[in-house]
C-alpha cells in the first residue's frame, strides 16, 4: 500500500511539478492586453518590404552618392561630383555619435563631452538672454509705476489748489 502512495507521488511530481521547474510556462497575460491578430502573408510581405526598404536606405546614407552611380544617371558627369561637394559639410550630431560609438570608448567619450558642453553653453546662453529680457521687462513695469505714481501726484495737486 505504502509502495502504491509513494509510486503515485514520484509520477505526479515528474508529471507536473518537474515539468514546470524544467520548462516553467509563461505567466498568462493581464486582462487588459488585446491580443493582435495574426497578419495575413499579404501584410507580412508588405511588413517585409518595408523593413527591407528601411534595412536598405540605412545602408545607401553609409555608402554615399558616389557608389550609387545609377541614382545620377540624369544629371550628367560632372553634376554629381559638385553636388556631393556643396551638399558635404559637417556631420550632425547624430552622424558624430554614431562613427564615435563605432570606434569604442575612447572615440565615445570625446563626442559625448562636445555634445554635452554644446548643451550646456545653449542653456546657459539661454538662460542669460531669459534674465536679460525678464530684467528690461522688470525696469518698463517699474517705469509704468513711476509715471502713473507722478501723474497722480499732479492731479493731487491740482485738485487741491483748486
Amino acid at each position: 500500500m505504502k509502495l502504491k502512495v509513494v509510486y503515485r507521488k514520484v509520477s505526479d511530481y515528474i508529471r507536473y511539478d518537474l515539468k514546470e521547474i524544467v520548462l516553467p510556462s509563461s505567466l498568462p497575460d493581464p486582462p487588459h492586453v488585446v491580443k493582435r491578430r495574426k497578419l495575413t502573408w499579404h501584410e507580412r510581405f508588405l511588413v517585409l518590404k518595408e523593413a527591407s526598404r528601411l534595412y536598405a536606405a540605412s545602408w545607401v546614407r553609409d555608402i554615399g552618392p558616389e557608389l550609387r552611380p545609377n541614382d545620377y544617371k540624369k544629371q550628367g558627369d560632372a553634376e554629381p561630383k559638385k553636388q556631393a561637394k556643396e551638399t558635404e559639410n559637417e556631420p550632425s550630431v547624430l552622424e558624430d555619435l554614431a562613427v564615435a560609438a563605432r570606434g569604442g570608448m575612447e572615440t565615445l567619450r570625446p563626442a559625448l563631452h562636445r555634445l554635452y558642453m554644446t548643451r550646456a553653453s545653449h542653456y546657459k546662453d539661454a538662460l542669460a538672454s531669459f534674465i536679460k529680457g525678464y530684467h528690461e521687462g522688470l525696469q518698463q513695469v517699474m517705469q509704468n509705476k513711476a509715471e502713473s505714481e507722478a501723474t497722480a501726484d499732479e492731479a493731487d495737486k491740482s485738485k487741491k489748489t483748486t
